[in-house]
Order: structure tokens, then sequence, then C-alpha cells
């Protein structure tokens, strides 16, 4: 194939080539970008086309593996600029949720205030939030199911009475 052939060949399948880009991208700038470097991959690499093969699905593949090593490399390098000159935000993910330093103080509190409960409601009440569930709790105790269910709601509003300063804060 010569210069020409290959160049008509690749300006042949731009409307198609450029379809493709947008549903691989899903929006305009970036699908035109991926067709650029997609021409340019294929021109550059020209010589390694092999002849009688198939150009149409050589210049498709050019295109999809563009795709998925820019997406690979957008993925690795995504980081969060915050504006600020401190690299202390770029390390740190707005997505995670910090705690306030209070909230130690609200957990001391907490797991005080559970400790102060009677036994009956303190035990069944530690194990549901230890992931027990009613049943189980019910069967380990030698409660009825009915019993357990009513002591751990009685604990939960103790507790928000008792902590009742932290919810309002």
């Amino acid at each position: 194939m010569t210069q020409i052939q290959f160049n008509n060949a690749l300006l042949g399948l731009q409307d198609k080539l450029h379809y493709y880009a947008l549903s691989l991208t899903s929006d305009q700038e970036r699908a035109n970008d991926l067709l650029q470097e997609t021409f340019l991959k294929a021109l550059t690499y020209r010589d390694k086309f092999t002849q009688n093969t198939n150009f149409k699905a050589w210049i498709y593949t050019i295109m999809k593996n563009t795709f998925i090593n820019d997406y690979r490399r957008n993925v690795k390098t995504k980081n969060t600029f915050d504006g600020s000159n401190s690299d202390f935000y770029l390390h740190f993910s707005k997505d995670k949720i910090y705690p306030a330093p209070d909230s130690f103080f609200s957990s001391k509190e907490i797991t005080k205030s559970i400790r102060a409960l009677e036994d009956e409601y303190r035990i069944p009440f530690t194990m549901f939030l230890d992931g027990y569930k009613y049943k189980e709790i019910a069967e380990k105790l030698n409660l009825p199911l009915g019993t357990v269910k009513s002591r751990i709601f009685f604990t939960r509003k103790k507790l928000e009475k008792s902590l009742s300063e932290y919810a309002n804060s």
C-alpha cells in the first residue's frame, strides 16, 4: 500500500472513527483528541501495517488501545488539586470523611454511658452493636425475641437521653 493509498484509506474512515471515538468517550472534545491521536499513531507506525490484512480493524484497534491506555493513565495519576500551595491536600481524598477532634471525646462518652447501663440492657445492646441479629441474641441469652427487641429499643432511648448534649451539638 502506497503512502497515498494509506492516507486515502485513513481519511475514508474518519467519520466512522469519529463516531466510534464518541461512543468510547461520550465527549466531543475528547473524541476529537482521540481521533487525532489515532491518526498520528497510524501515520507514525504506517510501516507496521501488514499488507493484505484488514486496515479498518487495524485502525479501530489503535483507537481502542489508545483510549484504554489514556483511561488507565488518567486513573493512576488522578490527583485532587484544591488551589492552595499546600501539598498536604494532594495526599488526602475528599471522598473520605475524617473524624472531627471532638468526636473522640463523644465516642468516649458514648462508651462510658453504655458501660453504665444495667446488665439486662447493656449485654443485648453491645451484642447488637457487635453485629449479632435479634434472633441470635435471644438464643444466646435465653430470652424471648420480643424482650431482646424491647431492651435494645429502650437502651437506645436511655442513651439518647443521657447523651442529648451531643445530639444538639
